[in-house]
Formats: structure tokens, C-alpha cells, sequence
């Protein structure tokens, strides 16, 4: 914890002894704030004041802005401190606050969002809420302080409508927070083809992605997509994803320089993002781009692989293996002053001194990046004059604007400017690194990168996923006595471990742990992604209800909230499932069947919102077309077993299943019991290719094994 920038001597608040580095943020902050728990919630009670609940997380440029407008501020907190019982939420700890009172927002007809401002009844029954109120009337909302004395003044003046007005968003809070419909769908082969319509009626066919401004990358919705085109050779669909891939790339977005993708575009072309960088961002594109390349063959989406798997090596490791949760949009200025982008954007100048006596390389990267004078990073209304990098033009165009320069000079020009430019950039002031190591948020990452690694033939990447893996075994686990089962915690931060967690930490921790087992063939994965699922069941599934975001032993709240729809990573049911009908192809079919019981429950709310439902739609297509069950039998150290197993992670195959069989290794036939039978070795490493419990029979080189995926 930091003391007050602003040369006050403010004491600390009660957030000062918090893990949490977005609550500490605030530790200083004269309001009056309680973290989440018994003594705030006591107190208001006490008081008989509303709560004044604020959530956020530590890379949002929001939520810094209202902190230094409105938190900062001695007058507001003061209004803050006398009306209102005050509580900060970090929503990455606790996602099932979150997950409730965003719907509050929503219900009230606005758009969702960080920082979140949610107005409480003593009892934690929500009667208003809105995402960045200013600190005075602009943007056309009405200033913060006049919100907070209108709220006051009507709890205590008309205390029966503000206790009706909670009573009815409660009541709705619980019944869309289940994310059901009551109209019915069948899921059959049509599918696809179905929910592509609604999704190309979305798609931007120009800039790529979907709908205008601000555009978000919309992974799952992509992926969607990239089955209707692949596997049902729609080629407006196939077009669509790379069309997406290509303009993100070389848009603003992506972090031409130092890897990564931004959090999302403020405009429609991808070119000025809010540039906070998120692991579960990262992860979802990180398996896009691979798969991108798998399809379409472009180098380009391979070495966006390779530099986001650089970035995440690099900023966004820990020592220990795991991954760090993100990094902030902001980083100070020369007055020491937090500025949003700051760390990002260049003017011409700054790139001529940068690149000194390389005329060249100056030259091409101002026009390739698109530097000018003017800028485009206008933040908030302010003019900047500088600008967000961007593949301005392709170097064919550079190359021909450089009085025909040849094309090879000016790749290799822009190539030591790229260089160049990051070692001077990593010489400011960098933005803040949350170093939260999340549950979730990390697995998302090593399955991505454990794909990756498989895909592309990089065994760093491979490495990096079982380190990952590793450290969340050795510090976010709880096992039960007998080992049969596993509870995932939330969150590691330093010392200090928060759980247990959430339905999305078992259901991802489970995937990555098969994703890891697929691609190296240690079958103590499979073990732990059972030992998780049975958890999962145990703690989140209600027979005839489906499953909940919450365990069943967990607190208490207003509602017990389900997790049925994607937000900015895919739903926890979804992921369930998944996880389900994986371990129903390896294991045991009991798994199959319930998958498919929760994936029938969610289905007509899928194909009525599939840009709410990606990846839910992706698990019924993985129902209704069956899975292609890859078997390599023989020594999982031997080259001729892998590269069968190169041979199989080369090719895009979304319903795809890989299982290692070394007869010499009984705890390798018992992670793939069912794809095991009927399968013995033999003189040498074979394949075998299933569709429906039917198999090909045995192949033994690589050429052979591509024909039959084909």
C-alpha cells in the first residue's frame, strides 16, 4: 500500500489491511470505506442508512477516473461518510456480487459496467445503480453529489417506495439472473446454420467484429462462426472470422510493440482502445489466432500467437508459474499525473529520437504505424497530438511511398524500428500490474497456451502451462481426504489465499487440466479434472435446477445466482459442460448425461441470444455433431507417438477429443477408459480416429493419420 499522492496526511482507511490492490488503491481515499462482510453490512443496519456499493478492479480507467473526481474529493466523501454505509468491491474477487448487481443496471435500462455503483437497503436489496457518475452535471448525467443527496433524501422521506422499488429488482434480479427461457428448442443439425443468421445480421462487414462502437473482440460469438464456415463450408461465415482476426490485428488493439491485445476499441475500426490489458482477454485471442492459423494458414496469425505468448512470458508471469491477473489502462505522466495511454502513444518527434541516425527505419515506421503530427488518441474530449500504433498501411505501400524502396529494406526498416521502440518504451513509467494470481483467469490461459504450444510446435509454451498448472495445484487446491475430489480457491495474492471459488474457477481449472492432457498425455490430469468435476457437482448442481455460480455452502445473498450467459469470458455453465462431455468421452458416460441435461435447460436461451450464448452454442454443437476422438496408442515419449500427436493438433478440429493409451502404464489406460477398449499395442505407435464410438482402423504415420481428419 502506497501512502496519498495528492501530499495530504490522510490516514488509511479500513481497506489498508486488504489483499486486494484495487481496494488498496482506495486505502487512502477520505471516504469512510468497509470492504464486504459482517461489519459493514452490521453497520448500516445499525444506522439505518442505504449502502453505497462501489465495484470495480485495478485495471480499470473508469474507475480511476471517478476514484480522483468524486473519492478523492473531501466534500463528496464527506456527503458519502454522513448518508451512506460505504463499501468497495474488487469484482475480480468476487465475481457473485458482481454477477448480481450488474443486473440492476441492466434492469434499469442501462448499459452494464465498471466502475459500478450500486444503492442498497440495509437487507442488500438494490433500489438504484449506475455504472461513472461525474462529479458534477456533464456527459449528460446528472453530477454524483446530486445523486447521492436525491437518494438520501428519498430514503429517508419516502422510505416505503425505495423499500418497493428494492423488493421488485430483487424479485427480477432472481428470475434473469437464471438465464432461461421458456420457449423450447430441440438442438439439431440446423443449428448452426441457425445462430450464424443472427450473428451476421451483428457483424461489422467492414471493420470486422460486431456491432459499432466500442467493439469488444467477442471470442466466443467468433468461434461460433468459424464452425458454421469450417465445418459447413459457409463461406461468408469463414470470411467473417478472418475478416475480425486481420482488423483487430492491425488495429490499435494489439500492441504492436510489446504483444497483447487492449481491452476493447473505443471506435468501430479497432484503432483507439482502452488500454488496459486483461489475462482472460489475452487467453480467449490467444486461442483465436491459433486457431485462425490452423485454418486459414496465415503467417500473420501465427506470430500474434507467438508475441502474445512472449507478452504473457515476459509481464505476466509469475516466479512461481501462475499468471497475473492484468495491467492498467493508465501510467503517470511527466507531473506525475496517472494519464490513460501514456505508455503507448508516440508523436513524431518521439519516434525520430528514438530511432536517431536510422533515417530509414524513422521513416518507414512513421508511416507504417500512421505517426503523425495531429494524432488520433483524442482522451476524453482532450486533444493529445499523439498516436495509438497501427498498421497504417502495408509495407508494400510504405515501400512505394519510400520512392520504391525495396520491399525487404523497409520490412527489415520497420522490423529494427519495432525494436527500437520498445526498448525505449520500456524505459517510462509503466502501468500498474495487478499480480492477483485468479483461479480462473489462469486456467483460461494455460489451456490456451497449452493448444498453442500443441498447434504451433513451441514446447515453451507447453512449459509455461504446466508451470502455470503446477503452482494453482500447489497453492489454490483443497482436496478431499480420499482425493476423489478437488476445491479450487479463488485467488492467490502473495501470502494471502481467498475461497473457496466459484463455479468458473472448477469449470476452467477442469478444461485446462484436459487441455494439458491432451497435449502431453500425463494422465494425473485427467485425475484432477474428475476431482474437480466431482466437486463441482457436488458444490454447484441442483438436480432439476442446473447449475449455480455459487456454492451451496457459500454466502448468503439476495439471490443465488446462476452463470448462464458469456460476458467477457465464457459462462461457468457453459465451461461445465464442456468439462462434462469431455471427461463423458474419456471416463465415463454419467458425465455425458449430465452435460446434456444442462446443455437441453440452456438451449432456447442460446439460440434466442447467441451473442450471449457463444459458447454454449459451441457445446451443442458439440452434441449434436458427436466428438472426433483421436486415440494414440504407444510410449508418450516416443517421437513416432508424437508426432501422431503433432499430426492431430496441426488441424482445427473444435470437437475434438485426443487421448494417450501406453499400454505399459495402467494409470494411462484408466484416464481414457472408454476410448481404451479394444485397443492393444503394436509394433509400433498407432492412431486410431473415432466418430461415434466407431474407429478407424489402426494408422501409423503422420500422413496417414492427416487423411483420415480430413
Amino acid at each position: 500500500m502506497s501512502a496519498p499522492q495528492d501530499g495530504t496526511d490522510r490516514k488509511p482507511n479500513r481497506l489498508a489491511t486488504e489483499a486486494s490492490p484495487y481496494l488498496l488503491q482506495h486505502a487512502y481515499n477520505p471516504v469512510e470505506w468497509f470492504p464486504w462482510g459482517e461489519e459493514a453490512l452490521a453497520e448500516a443496519k445499525r444506522r439505518d442508512v442505504p449502502i453505497l456499493l462501489s465495484i470495480g478492479y485495478s485495471a480499470c480507467h473508469w474507475c480511476h477516473v471517478m476514484e480522483r473526481e468524486s473519492f478523492e474529493s473531501d466534500a463528496i466523501a464527506k456527503v458519502m461518510n454522513e448518508h451512506f454505509v460505504c463499501i468497495k468491491v474488487d469484482r475480480e474477487e468476487r465475481p457473485d456480487l458482481d454477477q448480481i448487481y450488474q443486473l440492476v443496471v441492466q434492469l434499469m435500462g442501462r448499459s452494464g459496467g465498471w466502475p459500478l455503483t450500486v444503492f442498497l437497503t440495509p437487507e442488500q436489496k438494490p433500489f438504484f445503480a449506475g455504472t461513472y457518475f461525474p462529479p458534477a452535471d456533464r456527459y449528460g448525467m446528472p453530477g454524483f453529489p446530486k445523486i447521492l443527496a436525491a437518494l438520501a433524501e428519498a430514503y429517508r422521506e419516502r422510505r416505503g417506495e425505495i423499500d418497493e422499488q428494492a423488493m421488485e429488482l430483487t424479485r427480477a434480479i432472481a428470475e434473469v439472473g437464471r438465464g432461461e427461457s421458456n420457449a423450447t428448442y430441440a438442438p439439431s443439425p440446423e443449428l448452426l446454420e441457425r445462430v450464424s443468421a443472427v450473428l451476421m445480421n451483428r457483424f461489422d462487414d467492414t471493420h470486422g467484429g460486431f456491432g459499432s462502437k466500442p467493439k469488444f473482440p467477442n471470442t466466443m460469438p467468433l468461434e461460433v462462426l468459424l464452425r458454421r464456415g469450417v465445418l459447413e463450408e459457409e463461406g461468408v461465415a469463414r470470411d467473417a472470422v478472418r475478416l475480425a482476426l486481420e482488423s483487430m490485428r492491425q488495429g490499435g488493439i494489439w500492441d504492436h510493440l510489446g504483444g497483447g491485445f487492449h481491452r476493447y476499441s473505443t471506435d468501430e475500426r479497432w484503432l483507439v482502445p482502452h488500454f488496459e490489458k486483461m489475462l482472460y482477454d489475452n487467453a480467449l485471442l490467444l486461442r483465436a489466432y491459433v486457431d485462425g492459423y490452423r485454418v486459414f494458414g496465415e503467417p500473420l496469425f501465427r506470430s500474434t500467437a507467438r508475441e502474445l505468448a512472449l507478452w504473457v512470458d515476459r509481464e505476466m508471469t509469475d516466479p512461481n508459474g501462475g499468471y497475473y491477473a492484468s495491467q492498467d489502462a493508465d501510467s503517470a505522466g511527466d507531473d506525475g499525473v496517472a494519464e490513460e495511454g501514456k505508455f503507448f502513444v508516440w508523436n513524431p518527434n518521439g519516434v525520430r529520437e528514438a530511432l536517431g541516425d536510422d533515417e530509414l527505419a524513422a521513416k518507414a515506421a512513421l508511416l507504417y504505424f500512421g505517426v503523425t503530427r495531429d494524432g488520433n488518441f483524442d482522451e476524453h474530449g482532450r486533444v493529445t497530438f499523439m498516436t495509438v500504433l497501427h498498421e497504417n498501411r502495408p509495407i508494400a505501400a510504405v515501400a512505394a511511398q519510400l520512392l520504391d524502396t525495396p520491399v525487404e529494406e523497409v520490412r527489415a526498416a520497420v522490423a529494427r524500428a519495432k525494436k527500437r521502440l520498445f526498448e525505449v518504451r520500456e524505459q517510462r513509467p509503466k502501468p500498474f500490474r495487478d499480480e492477483k494470481l485468479l483461479t480462473s483467469w489462469g486456467a483460461l490461459m494455460i489451456g490456451a497456451m497449452a493448444e498453442a504450444g500443441a498447434a504451433l510446435q513451441e514446447p515453451a509454451m507447453i512449459a509455461s502451462a504446466e508451470r502455470a498448472l503446477s503452482f494453482i495445484e500447489s497453492k489454490l487446491l483443497r482436496w478431499s481426504e480420499d482425493r476423489t475430489k478437488a476445491t479450487a480457491q479463488r485467488l492467490a495474492k502473495g501470502e494471502v489465499v481467498k475461497g473457496p471459488g466459484f463455479l468458473d474457477d472448477h469449470a476452467y481449472l477442469a478444461n485446462a487440466a484436459l487441455d494439458l492432457y491432451e497435449v502431453t498425455g500425463e494422465p494425473s490430469r485427467v485425475a484432477l479434472a474428475r476431482a474437480l468435476v466431482e466437486r463441482m457437482i457436488d458444490a454447484f448442481w441442483e438436480e432439476g435446477e442446473g447449475f449455480f455460480f455459487t456454492p451451496k455452502d457459500g454466502e448468503t445473498l439476495i439471490t443465488r445466482a446462476k452463470d448462464p450467459y458469456d460476458n467477457a469470458v465464457p459462462s461457468g455453465a457453459s465451461m461445465a459442460c464442456r468439462a462434462l462431455l469431455r471427461l463423458g468421452a474419456l471416463v465415463d458416460a454419467k458425465y455425458t448425461d449430465m452435460g446434456e441435461k444442462e446443455l437441453l435447460r440452456l438451449a432456447p436461451a442460446a439460440v434466442a441470444n447467441p451473442m450471449g450464448y457463444g459458447q454454449t452454442l459451441c457445446e451443442l454443437d458439440r452434441l449434436v455433431r458427436g466428438s472426433v476422438d483421436i486415440v494414440l496408442v504407444g510410449p508418450r515419449d516416443d517421437v513416432r507417438t508424437k508426432a501422431l500427436a503433432n499430426a492431430a493438433f496441426a488441424r482445427w478440429l473444435p470437437n475434438r477429443t485426443v487421448a494417450w493409451l501406453d499400454a505399459s502404464n495402467e494409470a494411462s489406460r484408466a484416464a481414457c477408459t472408454l476410448l481404451a477398449e479394444g485397443k492393444e499395442p503394436k509394433s509400433t505407435p498407432v492412431a486410431y480416429v473415432c466418430r461415434g464410438r466407431t474407429c478407424s482402423l489402426p494408422v501409423a504415420t503422420p500422413d496417414e493419420l492427416r487423411e483420415l481428419l480430413a
